[in-house]
Parts: C-alpha cells; sequence; structure tokens
C-alpha cells in the first residue's frame, strides 16, 4: 500500500508540473515564443535565455529539445546552441529549490493556491493564471503527500532496505559510480530528472541514503536528462546531432572533474547551507536544501569552467559527428523542426510549427527559382536533371503539408490558449496554400516541358521578354510573401505593396491573353506555340492568387 502511495505522489509531481508549465507558457504566450525565435547574439546572452526560458517553463528538456531543432534549421549556430544549453543547465536548478518547499508544512499553500485555481478556471476570469496555480498546488501536494508517506514508511528503520543501501554504499568511489549510474539510467527510464529529484530527496532526509550518495544519484540525473535530445537528434541533421552531442559533453565533464574532487565540493556546498554530508540525523529541510544548492553549484561552476571554451568545445562535436555525404540532400527531404516529435508542451510545439511552416516558404521559393532556371536550359541533360529535381520537390511540398497538417492536429489536442488555436487554423490554412503554390510550379515545369517535346519551334524573343516580365512579378510578389510569413510577428507590414504586386500581375495577364490571339492572327508564331506561352503566363497568374491566399490565411490585415 505504501509503496503504491508513493508511485502515486510521484506521478501527482510529475503532472503538477506538466500543468504548471503549460500554464505559465500560456500566460507568456507570443512574448515567450518570441523570445526562443530570436535568440541569441552571443555566448552570454544565449546563456541568460537559456536559463531565463527554462526558469520560467520549467523544462530543461523542452528547452534543448527547440535548441537542437533551431540548429537543424540553420537559425542558431553551433556556438550560441552550445551556450543556451549551458543557461538551460542552471535554469533546470530552479526545480530543486521549489521541492525544498516541499520540506515545509505547504497545506494553507497549496489548498489555497487549488481554490483561487479552481475560482480562476471556472468564472473564466484568467483561465492561464488559474491553470499555473492549480499545477503549482498539485506540485506541492505531491511533494508534501510524498514527505508524509516516507515518514509513514519510516524508510529510516527500514532494516532490509538501510542494509541494501548500506551495502552498496561501502565501496568508496566505487559506490559512486554506481549511484551515478543509477541516477543516470533511472532519470532516462523517466524522462524527468524532476521525479528522480523527489526520490532522491525522500531517501536522503528519512535518513535511508547518505547525503553523499544521493548527491552522486543528482550528478546521475544530469547525465539521464541529456538523453531526450540526443535521441530527438538522431533523425535531425547533422548539426543538430552536435548540438545534441555537446550537451551530453558538458554534463560528462562536469562530473568528471567533480568527482575528482568529490569530497571536499561536496564538504564545500554542503558548508554553505549549514549540513554536515556524513553526518546522521540531520533535519529534513537541511538536507534538501543542500541537494538544490549542490544541484546548482554542480551547474554555475561547470559554466563558469566552459563558457570560456565553447569554441573547442564546438571542433570536438565536430569531430565526435562528422558531416556525412549527401546530408544536404537528404535534409531536402525530411522536416527540419517537428522530426522529434512533440514538444513536452502544446504551446511550445507551435513556435516549431511556425518555424517549419518558414522554412516551407523557402523552398517554394526555391522551387520557382528553378522553374525560371529551366526555361532556359538547353542541354537535354541539364533539362532533365532539373526537370526531376522540380519533380522531386513537388513530392516534398505535398509531404511537408500532410506531415505539418498531422502535427498541428496533434498539438491542438493538447491544451492550448484560445490564441494558439487561432495560430493552429490559421496556419493549416497557410501550408494547403504553400502547397498549391509547389503544384503551380511544377505546373510551369511541366508545360516547358511539353513545349521542348512537342513544339516544332521557339518562343519569340518578345515572348520570352514577356514571360521574363510575368516571372520577375511572381517572384517579387513570392518574396514580399516571404517577409510577411517570416516578419510579420516582428515588425510592421504594408500589406498594400502585396496587393498591387497582384493587381499588376493580373492587369499584364490580360494584356498579354489580348496580345496573344492578334499575334496569333497576324501569324508571328502557330496557335500550339501561343497555348504553351499562355499556359506559363495563366500558371503564373494563379501562382500570385495563391501568395495573396497565402497572406490572407496568415490572418493579417491591410
Amino acid at each position: 500500500m505504501e509503496f503504491l502511495i508513493l508511485i502515486g505522489c510521484v506521478a501527482l509531481l510529475m503532472y503538477g508540473m506538466k500543468v504548471m508549465s503549460e500554464g505559465l507558457q500560456k500566460m507568456a504566450g507570443s512574448k515567450l515564443r518570441s523570445v526562443l525565435g530570436t535568440m541569441t547574439t552571443n555566448r552570454f546572452t544565449g546563456l541568460l535565455t537559456g536559463a531565463f526560458i527554462t526558469t520560467s517553463i520549467q523544462s530543461s528538456t523542452a528547452t534543448t529539445v527547440m535548441t537542437v531543432s533551431f540548429v537543424s534549421a540553420g537559425l542558431l549556430t553551433l556556438s550560441q546552441a552550445i551556450s543556451v544549453i549551458m543557461g538551460a543547465n542552471i535554469g533546470t536548478t530552479a526545480t530543486a529549490w521549489i521541492m525544498v518547499l516541499g520540506s515545509f508544512d505547504m497545506r494553507m499553500v497549496v489548498y489555497g493556491a487549488i481554490v483561487i485555481a479552481i475560482a480562476l478556471i471556472y468564472t473564466k476570469r484568467n483561465i492561464n493564471a488559474g491553470e499555473f496555480l492549480m499545477g503549482l498546488g498539485l506540485m506541492l501536494l505531491g511533494l508534501s503527500t510524498l514527505k508524509t508517506n516516507a515518514l509513514d514508511m519510516d524508510l529510516g528503520h527500514n532494516e532490509p532496505l538501510l542494509n541494501f543501501l548500506s551495502g552498496l554504499s561501502g565501496w568508496g568511489y566505487g559506490s559512486y559510480f554506481l549511484f551515478l549510474f543509477v541516477g543516470g539510467l533511472l532519470t532516462c527510464a523517466v524522462q524527468s530528472s524532476a521525479a528522480i529529484m523527489a526520490i532522491t530527496m525522500t531517501l536522503c532526509s528519512t535518513g535511508a541514503l547518505p547525503l553523499d550518495m544521493g548527491i552522486a544519484l543528482v550528478m546521475g540525473e544530469n547525465i539521464g536528462t541529456t538523453i531526450t535530445s540526443n535521441v530527438v537528434a538522431m533523425s535531425a541533421s547533422t548539426q543538430a546531432q552536435r548540438a545534441a552531442r555537446a550537451h551530453l559533453i558538458f554534463n560528462l565533464f562536469g562530473v568528471v572533474w567533480v568527482l575528482c574532487i568529490y569530497k571536499y565540493f561536496i564538504g564545500f556546498v554542503c558548508g554553505l547551507v549549514g549540513c554536515d554530508p556524513y553526518a546522521n540525523g540531520q533535519d529534513m529541510v537541511t538536507l534538501n536544501a543542500a541537494l538544490a544548492a549542490f544541484h546548482t553549484a554542480f551547474n554555475v561552476c561547470n559554466v563558469l569552467i566552459l563558457i570560456w571554451f565553447i569554441g573547442p568545445m564546438e571542433k570536438l562535436v565536430c569531430l565526435l559527428v562528422p558531416q556525412r555525404e549527401g546530408d544536404s540532400e537528404d535534409e531536402e527531404m525530411r522536416l527540419k523542426f517537428i522530426g522529434g516529435g512533440l514538444l513536452s508542451t502544446a504551446e511550445l510545439s507551435i513556435l516549431e510549427a511556425k518555424k517549419e511552416i518558414n522554412v516551407f516558404v523557402e523552398r517554394c521559393i526555391r522551387m520557382f527559382d528553378m522553374t525560371r532556371e529551366l526555361l532556359h536550359t538547353t542541354k537535354v541533360e541539364d533539362f532533365n536533371k532539373l526537370y526531376s529535381r522540380i519533380e522531386k520537390y513537388e513530392g516534398i511540398t505535398d509531404r511537408m503539408e500532410v506531415e505539418i497538417a498531422d502535427y498541428l492536429t496533434k498539438v491542438s489536442e493538447g491544451r492550448l490558449s484560445a490564441e494558439s488555436k487561432v495560430d493552429i487554423q490559421r496556419m493549416m490554412r497557410v501550408c494547403s496554400e504553400l502547397e498549391s503554390i509547389g503544384d503551380s510550379c511544377f505546373h510551369l515545369a511541366r508545360t516547358m516541358g511539353r513545349k521542348r517535346q512537342y513544339a516544332t519551334e521557339d518562343f519569340t524573343e518578345e515572348q520570352y521578354q514577356h514571360i521574363h516580365n510575368m516571372m520577375g512579378l511572381t517572384g517579387e510578389a513570392l518574396e514580399e510573401m516571404k517577409l510577411v510569413i517570416v516578419q510579420g510577428e516582428h515588425r510592421h507590414i504594408d500589406l498594400n505593396r502585396n496587393y498591387n504586386t497582384e493587381h499588376e500581375i493580373n492587369n499584364y495577364r490580360n494584356q498579354l491573353k489580348n496580345q496573344n490571339i492578334i499575334d496569333i492572327n497576324n501569324k508571328l508564331y502557330d496557335y500550339q506555340m501561343g497555348v504553351f506561352y499562355m499556359d506559363i503566363i495563366s500558371e503564373c497568374e494563379k501562382l500570385g492568387d495563391f501568395v495573396i491566399n497565402v497572406i490572407e490565411s496568415s490572418g493579417l490585415k491591410k
């Protein structure tokens, strides 16, 4: 019975942290996503960004997974990502200090927070704040119940448990390595360093586990928590794998140097909170504070050492994860941001989807540029090669639409703010219109292929000039669309330019359509060449319509 209560307490703790984290992210809303999307200028701002974000959302896993995906898409350099990851390791130490609060009698705070949360949620005055308070209350309730259950279990006088742990604790440094391994294994299995930290605090505060062995468990948790980002990066680009490997190296380095001066280091840290790491029968609050202090000191000291060696770290991970041949071509075929699955919370997952849509826009523009190049490709071999690449890109755009839409559907099943629900609907419409742009580019290429295969003559110089002008206007519309989609959230965009370009495209198409009939009647070219010519012109005009549809679907107004 006591064991089931113990598992329930840990589950309540984990659920409370998740609800609290989601509530915080919803309150922060687009501001938090903006911070995540614009980091970072140098190693120190990256460090502060990583620490701030992780402290805010109480999830180092979310921060590191996001960082890995940013590197994969080229929005962060590897050196910038390393500094953000360092900051995330500092930010995650705040969780342990929150747990120290659970050592006190928090019943008034717990039930007060839950009552206020229920009032806020059901009256709909501030649902996000209500969720945050509910998560905080549940987390502290889990901690308090965990403490009470540990006292009821009387772990400090449980002879079988004491004999087992005592046997494992008598091997000197071998015991430290063993507990370090166990801490890493448990964290990897549970995917929550906070849960393992809570169990460690429970064992140490009840006297079942010596404090120095508990600290070894904490070090293992630091290694175990790096597994998530490394698993996510396995399906990502080489740069993303390097960022994830840097996270692992950072924590491994810290463990190595701390083990070299283990007794001196924990003696110094425990002295700061007035605790003896080798004495028995110490106060529960003091023991928990010692574990939290070690967790903070470990990561802060590690950052102070390695912040000056980001360059060598970058070179090391590049040696460990070399660039694969054909990597750039493979990366064209995969999503850059959302290949690792959902993040820990739906709100942060929306940022990944938005960045993926930005990549979608870039690929559509690249595809259109290839069709412009195809128009003047004369050699059969070069033409076929470029045509095949455009055809491959058309398949990529089809798959991107489906995969992003599926991802957004999964995100929409999570706990979202009203603003985020609207964002998801807009993004799904944008994806549909972007896929239509990809289809339109392929239709242009296919028309050029039919003309090359069946036409007995070439376009006239005047026709080529008109096609260049129309493609120039269409390319201008695509670039303006990119500005709206990529930067529309961060700056004021004048949409009148987009609509003026669309009107210019329509008017030019109508003018060329009328002129085409006159030129055919004057026998400047035959009817079939006029069909190929107007197919290209009309397809460019359709593409311009899809561009306007993307802009309108994005939700921005004139």
